[in-house]
């Protein structure tokens, strides 16, 4: 079955939740949406993708709000296209914002992206984890 991967910007209740067994509701979901391509002509899906995970991990950070010492955390996760939807973008909003109609459990998660230092801002610094390692996302979260 074909799968959508979506970037989910993950609050510490969600990587909890996660490691719990239990699936959750993400508040905002990223994905390679023809509104992004078009916003980058030639682009190939890779790039794309990047695209639209560094969108999430903008988001990420804005979430944390006041909490300049909290970690982004970032999940990979693949779900059914049915699922995925592109809203009416209302001005402000990146093109690679989607609705997800469905929840997601830990089967759904490729993997995690986690801020290596805590108030971490550079991409570049963000590590990967097997959705296996949710245990060591939900420590370096304390």
């Amino acid at each position: 079955m074909t799968r959508v991967r979506t970037y989910l910007p993950l609050s510490s209740a969600d990587v909890q939740a996660l490691a719990a067994g239990n699936a959750i509701e993400p508040s905002a979901a990223f994905a390679v949406t023809e509104r992004l391509a078009s916003t980058h002509p030639g682009a190939d899906v890779e790039s794309l993708e990047y695209a639209a995970f560094l969108e999430a991990a903008a988001a990420a950070g804005r979430a944390r709000g006041a909490d300049s010492t909290a970690r982004r955390v970032i999940a990979s996760v693949d779900v059914p296209p049915a699922s995925v939807s592109e809203p009416a973008r209302p001005e402000g909003q990146t093109p690679a914002l989607v609705r997800l109609d469905t929840t997601v459990a830990l089967r759904a998660v490729a993997s995690f992206h986690v801020d290596e230092q805590p108030g971490g801002t550079d991409d570049a610094h963000l590590l990967w984890f097997d959705a296996s390692e949710v245990l060591s996302v939900r420590q370096s979260l304390s």
